[in-house]
């Protein structure tokens, strides 16, 4: 069988194409850009764009299983074009997909999936573990992170467990009509984190708390809209449930524990100045 991973140079779509490669499947990794995609051997890179039907004929093309995403890359809106995308995955033969979530509402695709016939799981992961390098930089320069909202918690989850579990759900029986939120192994405020990562680090990383005026200062610094800030308020001082609540699944599904930040730091210390 060949699988095509949609998104294939992305957090998740990476170790993805490197899980799969790794055990042996056939593997198509859509990409805008081949060239520089970097992919393990063993994994054939195309042009495509899932935002643009048009490009993706030739990379559905005797594909059996996909692994797809319901936003659009280069802005994270949802896509518009998931009847089409479902329908070209269907008449190529696709039996079975995997949707990475980026939102909690249902998307278009994830629609268009659920109505076409094919065997469908989707993913509905937390915060991702990589949100943190957003802290390399002072962390490297200055050994400190300022953030607001020191109770806020998040039940993070590494990147690579969200690969494991697709790459279950796209090449073994039993995973059709779940949609399977994914959690890591413990929820941890900012402080937290903080702690594991100046423990990892072996040196002496301060948390500094900013204000709500403070952060959201910085926000409009960097660029985001009213309509940004307020969903992060939202997300860190009244979150849904999901976002805080561990939950089993990855070690249900892959039959291995998730991975813990402490794990994920060590795999990024250089980019923390280790």
């Amino acid at each position: 069988m060949t699988i095509l991973v949609a998104g294939a140079t992305g957090n998740v779509g990476r170790p993805l194409v490197e899980q799969l490669v790794a055990s042996g499947h056939q593997v198509r990794a859509l990409t805008r850009n081949p060239q520089k995609a970097d992919l393990p051997a063993g994994a054939q890179a195309v042009a495509g764009n899932l935002a643009d039907t048009a490009s993706l004929a030739q990379a559905f093309d005797g594909v059996t299983a996909a692994h797809l995403i319901s936003f659009n890359g280069e802005d994270f809106s949802p896509l518009t074009n998931g009847v089409e995308i479902a329908e070209l995955a269907r008449k190529a033969g696709v039996r079975r997909v995997t949707v990475l979530k980026g939102d909690v509402e249902k998307s278009p695709l994830e629609e268009a999936v659920e109505a076409s016939g094919l065997e469908w799981t989707h993913l509905s992961p937390v915060e991702f573990m990589s949100n943190a390098l957003e802290w390399a930089e002072s962390v490297t320069t200055e050994g400190v992170v300022r953030e607001a909202f020191p109770e806020a918690k998040s039940a993070m989850v590494h990147e690579a467990d969200i690969a494991a579990v697709a790459a279950v759900a796209l090449t073994a029986d039993g995973h059709a009509g779940q949609e399977y939120w994914l959690t890591g192994p413990e929820a941890l405020t900012p402080p937290d984190k903080v702690r594991i990562i100046a423990e990892v680090l072996g040196r002496e990383v301060r948390y500094v708390e900013l204000s709500r005026d403070e952060i959201v200062g910085q926000w409009r610094e960097q660029g985001y809209s009213d309509e940004d800030i307020e969903f992060f308020i939202m997300m860190r001082t009244n979150p849904p449930e999901a976002g805080y609540t561990v939950l089993p699944t990855v070690e249900k599904v892959t039959g291995k524990p998730a991975r813990t930040f402490a794990q994920w730091v060590r795999e990024n210390r250089a980019a923390f100045g280790g």
